[in-house]
């Protein structure tokens, strides 16, 4: 993040002095604390600073790389997942195509009754049966989707991070977010309840620049 000049100074002034009240710290600048305390709310807030009461402000000793990291962990799934665009998976590839077209998506999610997971379809995986010469009009989409459990899906207690990386390593542009379920017969399922992609991990990054996070 950029710092601005009065905000630099109070960093200065902490790494020699702290640990300050902000107090002592407007004192310094001349200025009043009403004035100094958006700079001060962040500088804490990002984690450079540290406050403690009756203590004072003090450097928490993190560099800003690190901070970002801590930030990208503490981001959940959750809090940014998306809405998630399901087929049933007893649909056509024809209808899974105009379904990936209407909704402005690259990426399906195939449930069963219920919502419960059973695969993912892509964009390639539809365009390979597209151009293949198929019926794709009769063709079900259960024989071109990935199908459970060679999905990779992300819950929403993960982090960001542990979804971009899961995105990149799997070379996809979207998982599914899941919680678990028991059923009727008590066997463990996974309901879909969203969608991370590449979008959200970018809008995130955007945000965190913006320093609207």
């Amino acid at each position: 993040m950029q710092l601005t000049k009065r905000q630099e100074l109070i960093l200065d002034i902490v790494k020699n002095n702290g640990p300050i009240t902000g107090e002592h710290i407007a004192e310094r600048l001349n200025l009043t604390r009403a004035t100094l305390r958006p700079d001060m709310a962040i500088l804490t807030m990002s984690g450079i600073l540290e406050a403690r009461p009756r203590v004072g402000y003090f450097c928490s000793g993190k560099k800003p790389g690190r901070m970002l990291a801590d930030k990208l962990h503490q981001i959940l799934v959750g809090e940014i997942k998306s809405v998630p665009v399901v087929v049933r998976e007893s649909c056509t590839v024809y209808d899974a195509v105009v379904t990936m077209f209407t909704e402005d998506v690259g990426t399906l999610f195939a449930v069963r009754e219920g919502g419960f997971l059973e695969g993912v379809i892509s964009r390639k995986d539809l365009l390979k049966f597209t151009l293949g010469g198929q019926d794709i009009d009769k063709l079900p989409v259960n024989v071109v989707m990935t199908r459970m459990p060679n999905v990779v899906y992300v819950e929403p207690e993960d982090s960001i991070w542990v979804a971009a990386r899961k995105l990149i390593s799997c070379e996809v542009d979207a998982l599914p977010v899941v919680k678990e379920v028991k059923t009727e017969s008590a066997v463990a399922a996974l309901e879909v309840i969203g969608r991370i992609s590449k979008t959200n991990i970018t809008k995130v990054f955007v945000e965190l620049g913006a320093g609207d996070i």
